[in-house]
């Protein structure tokens, strides 16, 4: 199995991603949520329960935390610039989460887009398929609180 290491961030540089994935870019299909906030963001999410993720935050004063939806997971932004990261999910002790693909750098060019609809899944079905779905190899490291 070929690794693939992407970075991305946003556009200021306070959040940085480091991520690796299982397969080639192009074979992923991006998930574009069908919900207000990530349609007025243009976002279409990227994940891998094989791969990893990594979150470096700068300044953790400049990290918006958005709950929408069910409120279960939070939309990672910078409150800097403007720019949606991903979500991610808390379960217990792992921490799971989904990448914007226009956060990620270098023109990579992944598979096709399909319209998800998180809203019309109860909030365990949610869950369930974030477990399933999402980078459960995730973590955040920060330079101040």
């Amino acid at each position: 199995m070929a690794i693939h290491k992407m970075k991305g961030g946003c556009h200021c540089g306070n959040i940085h991603i480091d991520l690796k994935i299982s397969h080639a870019p192009d074979t992923y299909s991006l998930r574009t949520c069908d919900c207000d906030f990530c349609q007025k963001h243009g976002a279409s999410y990227l994940s891998d329960p094989e791969g990893s993720l990594h979150i470096h935050v700068k300044n953790t004063q400049l990290l918006g935390k958005y709950r929408q939806g069910s409120g279960t997971a939070h939309c990672l932004l910078c409150t800097n610039c403007g720019v949606v990261v991903g979500v991610a999910y808390q379960d217990d002790d792992q921490l799971l989460a989904a990448i914007n693909s226009q956060a990620v750098e270098n023109g990579v060019t992944f598979g096709e887009k399909e319209t998800v609809s998180p809203k019309k899944l109860t909030v365990s079905e949610k869950i369930e398929r974030w477990k399933g779905a999402w980078f459960s190899n995730v973590t955040l490291t920060t330079d101040s609180a």
